[in-house]
């Protein structure tokens, strides 16, 4: 048996009502779309020009931001400051004392300390006349580089800054100042790390006196199952707060920066 659907007036009246309504639907959504899509304002993709001197001065100062760290520690005095003071606390056998975040933090404080007058520099000659407007922010950095160029030339050995030209396969300049600082930089520190070994070896040599005369008397009198070292690092540290050891080191070390 087939069964069949009559088609009456009524069912066509729902459908042509229901493709009316979505037809309505359509339409209006449609003119909403391309009126927003008028509304939105078009971002320009563009560098910005060189005379908008706030744009570019936000730029130069987030990316400073981002390579701080590294510029702290290639620009500064701060590598040759934390090698001599490494070298010192295992010269002294007193393992994590003083810990890491001490060492660093006096470190950082020196370095602030033997830089400060270099920052009064730049403020001087770049950032003062840029916040008056009256240079641009490529140019305040061209002015603030010639202090710290100044100041890492004044530490840097000629051999390094010569190895440093020679692969860097650049004529050799007149002046050192006239030296790029993709050269000037990784000649410091070179020449801080060479610094800083040099101070370090010079402060081993009295506490390594120490072990040795404690292991001679320790082996000469029998004292095998006792290690030279458990006697030798009280003796060491006594030495060292008696002769006021980081008032000697810490002004040695801001000495070789005068």
């Amino acid at each position: 048996m087939t069964c069949s659907v009559a088609t009456g007036p009524m069912t066509r009246f729902k459908t042509t009502a229901r493709t009316g309504v979505t037809a309505m639907f359509c339409l209006a959504l449609a003119t909403a779309t391309h009126a927003q899509a008028q509304a939105l304002p078009v971002l320009p993709l563009r560098i910005p020009p060189i005379s908008d001197t706030s744009t570019w001065t936000i730029i130069i100062v987030l990316t400073l931001l981002t390579v701080l760290p590294a510029l702290l520690l290639s620009m500064t005095p701060f590598v040759r400051i934390l090698i001599v003071f490494h070298f010192l606390r295992q010269a002294l056998g007193t393992q994590d004392t003083p810990s890491n975040q001490t060492l660093i933090g006096l470190a950082l404080f020196l370095t602030y300390f033997v830089m400060q007058p270099v920052g009064v520099q730049i403020n001087r000659v770049a950032i003062t006349p840029l916040e008056q407007r009256r240079i641009t922010a490529m140019e305040a950095l061209d002015r603030g580089s010639v202090p710290l160029r100044d100041f890492m030339l004044k530490f840097t050995r000629e051999k390094d800054l010569a190895l440093l030209t020679e692969m860097a396969q650049i004529p050799r300049p007149r002046e050192p100042s006239d030296l790029p600082m993709r050269v000037v930089i990784p000649a410091y520190i070179l020449s801080e790390m060479k610094a800083g070994f040099q101070i370090g070896a010079v402060l081993f040599l009295p506490f390594m006196v120490v072990d040795m005369v404690v292991a001679a008397i320790t082996t000469s009198v029998g004292m095998l199952q006792l290690p030279p070292v458990i006697i030798s690092t009280p003796l060491k540290i006594l030495l060292f707060v008696v002769a006021d050891g980081w008032n000697l080191v810490v002004g040695s070390l801001l000495k070789t920066f005068s």
